[in-house]
């Protein structure tokens, strides 16, 4: 099953288009997220991309400070880039207090991590990618399972506007280095293939 989207109006002001995504009853189990103004519907991800996202979030979890937390489902918002994203992995210092319960600012993020499916591959690869970088979210894992040339992990940083340098890539197979604050290696043999 590949993403939907939703109509809205274009004139549509932001906090509109937040409040009618908070407020629609969407499909259960699906991930629901607002991409350069647009309400698109995805089902659930598939069996490899959870086992992936669970692997890199496991040893993760061997890295980061007792007040930092990993969410799955927290929706970080990008209001610059008329976004809303619900990262598949998201660090961040878990905030005293949040003006929404449905998400928080995207600065807050220290990383996110995004794992690539068939039907939107190309939003991972570039308008998400745009929006982490505008937000200054510091790091941005991207796990290709769809490049073209094979599946890759593409560690992206130093955001300036909305662009990311990439910082370094490997072929699953290969480690990658998550640098400060998190210090990790991460060894991509661990994810499957099929």
């Amino acid at each position: 099953m590949s993403a939907l989207t939703v109509s809205h109006d274009p004139e549509q002001s932001w906090d509109d288009l937040v409040r009618f995504w908070e407020e629609m009853d969407w499909p259960e189990g699906s991930k629901v997220e607002i991409i350069e103004g647009i309400i698109t519907v995805s089902p659930a991800p598939a069996f490899r991309h959870n086992v992936i996202a669970a692997r890199i979030q496991r040893r993760l979890y061997s890295v980061i400070p007792e007040d930092w937390e990993i969410f799955q489902t927290m929706a970080i918002a990008v209001p610059s880039r008329m976004g809303m994203f619900i990262p598949d992995l998201l660090v961040a210092p878990v905030p005293e207090c949040t003006e929404s319960d449905t998400h928080i600012p995207a600065a807050l993020a220290e990383l996110v991590v995004e794992v690539t499916s068939k039907s939107n591959a190309h939003h991972d690869r570039v308008s998400k990618t745009a929006a982490y970088a505008a937000a200054g979210i510091p790091l941005y894992l991207l796990v290709d399972c769809w490049a073209p040339d094979g599946p890759t992990v593409t560690l992206y940083g130093e955001p300036k506007g909305h662009v990311y340098r990439p910082l370094s890539t490997a072929k699953f197979g290969e480690a990658i280095k998550l640098p400060a604050p998190f210090g990790l290696v991460i060894d991509t043999a661990e994810f499957p293939v099929d």
